[in-house]
C-alpha cells in the first residue's frame, strides 16, 4: 500500500541532476588526475587543477545536503541520498588528497603501476557516471546497476594487486638507501588505492539504493 501511494506522489528529481553533476566533475578530475601520473613539469598544474575539481564537487555536495533539509519527498530514503552524496564526495576527496602529498613530497615522477592504478580510477568513475542516472529507473535497471557494481568490485580487485606489486617494486628499488623515496612513494599508493576503494562504495551504495526498493 505505501509503495503505491509513493508511486503516486512527486519525487524531487533535482536529486539525481545533483547526483550525475557530481558524477560528470569526477570523470573529468579522474581524467586529469590520469594525466598528473604521467609526470613531468606539468604536475603542479594538475594538481591546481584536481583541487579545482574537488572545490567544485564539494559545492554540489552543499546543494544536495540543502535539498534534502528543504525536501519533503525524496525519491528514496534520506540516508541513502546522504550516503551517497558522500560516497561520491569521497572519491574526489581522495584525488585530492593524493595531489596534496604529491604536492608536499615535490613528486613529479610515478611508477608504471600508479599509472595504471589512475587507469581504473578513471574506468570506475566512467562507470558510475553511467550507473547513475538508472537509479531513476532503478527497478526496470536492477540488471544493469547490479552489473556495474560488478565491474568495480572486479577493478578494485585489480587495483589491489598493482597497489602490492607497485610496493615490491618500490621497496626492491629502495631498500639499500632509499628509505624516504619508499615512504613518500608508499604514502602515494596509499592514496590511490582509497580512490578506488571509494568508487567501490559508491558501487556497493547504489546496489544497496536498488535492494531497498526492489
Amino acid at each position: 500500500m505505501l509503495g503505491w501511494l509513493r508511486a503516486l506522489m512527486p519525487k524531487e528529481d533535482r536529486f539525481f541532476d545533483l547526483f550525475e553533476a557530481h558524477a560528470k566533475i569526477a570523470v573529468e578530475a579522474a581524467q586529469c588526475f590520469r594525466r598528473l601520473l604521467d609526470g613531468g613539469p606539468d604536475v603542479p598544474r594538475y594538481c591546481d587543477e584536481i583541487t579545482a575539481y574537488e572545490h567544485k564537487a564539494d559545492e554540489v555536495a552543499r546543494e544536495v545536503l540543502l535539498a534534502l533539509r528543504r525536501s519533503f519527498i525524496t525519491p528514496f530514503d534520506r540516508g541513502d541520498i546522504h550516503g551517497l552524496i558522500n560516497d561520491l564526495d569521497d572519491a574526489v576527496d581522495q584525488m585530492r588528497q593524493t595531489v596534496k602529498a604529491i604536492s608536499l613530497y615535490d613528486v613529479g615522477d610515478f611508477t608504471p603501476d600508479m599509472a595504471r592504478i589512475g587507469d581504473v580510477i578513471v574506468e570506475s568513475a566512467r562507470i558510475v557516471q553511467d550507473t547513475l542516472p538508472l537509479l531513476r529507473a532503478m527497478n526496470a535497471n536492477s540488471a544493469r546497476i547490479n552489473a556495474a557494481n560488478e565491474q568495480i568490485v572486479k577493478l578494485e580487485e585489480q587495483a589491489d594487486l598493482l597497489y602490492l606489486a607497485g610496493l615490491k617494486e618500490l621497496f626492491l628499488a629502495n631498500r639499500d638507501n632509499g628509505a624516504m623515496a619508499y615512504i613518500v612513494g608508499a604514502e602515494i599508493y596509499s592514496h590511490l588505492e582509497k580512490v578506488v576503494d571509494s568508487f567501490e562504495d559508491v558501487a556497493n551504495r547504489m546496489s544497496g539504493i536498488l535492494l531497498e526498493h526492489l
